[in-house]
């Protein structure tokens, strides 16, 4: 077995795009976000279908620009952000990713947020389009909003565990 073909919703070495292995064997992405919403719930993002269909936004939509270098900034932070809720899924297992831990994805929210920030190349859309799509303060806007919006889901399910955790009790 590939280690990017495992299906058991761990990430695996690969990129941010081709990371669910039921995207890249043709599923529709409707069908897997209504699969995911099931684990997503399961590790306190509610409501677990429109959390499905964020991460995979940030996370595919996101990987998919940054390859090719379009909306750069948009890019890298819509990626960071998703991120930023898979590494407050691993964190308690630890840093090392062999036992679950939150290294691989925190690794890929660092590069998606630096090739946000740098932008892209020579070869590249954004290159091509002028830069239209990543002025400096499409840079600042993006992860102005990114952070806020990954700020506002990590909280929301630091909450949904803390009050699963406690029987729902306030």
């Amino acid at each position: 077995m590939v280690p990017e073909d495992r299906d058991d919703g761990h990430r695996q070495p690969g990129d941010l795009r081709g990371h669910d292995p039921r995207l890249r064997r043709g599923a529709v992405p409707g069908e897997v976000a209504g699969q995911q919403q099931h684990v997503r719930t399961g590790v306190g993002f509610t409501p677990g279908r429109r959390s499905a269909i964020a991460a995979g936004i940030g996370e595919a939509g996101g990987g998919a620009l940054l390859a090719l270098g379009l909306a750069t900034p948009a890019a890298g932070a819509a990626a960071a952000g998703a991120m930023a809720g898979a590494v407050a899924v691993h964190a308690p297992a630890g840093f090392f990713a062999q036992g679950g831990g939150f290294e691989y994805p925190a690794l890929l929210g660092t590069v998606a947020a630096c090739l946000g920030v740098t932008g892209p190349g020579r070869i590249s859309l954004d290159h091509v389009s002028r830069h239209r799509l990543d002025r400096p303060a499409v840079i600042v806007v993006a992860f102005a909003l990114s952070a806020v919006a990954a700020t506002v889901v990590v909280k929301r399910r630091v909450a949904a565990m803390e009050a699963r955790a406690g029987g729902g009790e306030d």
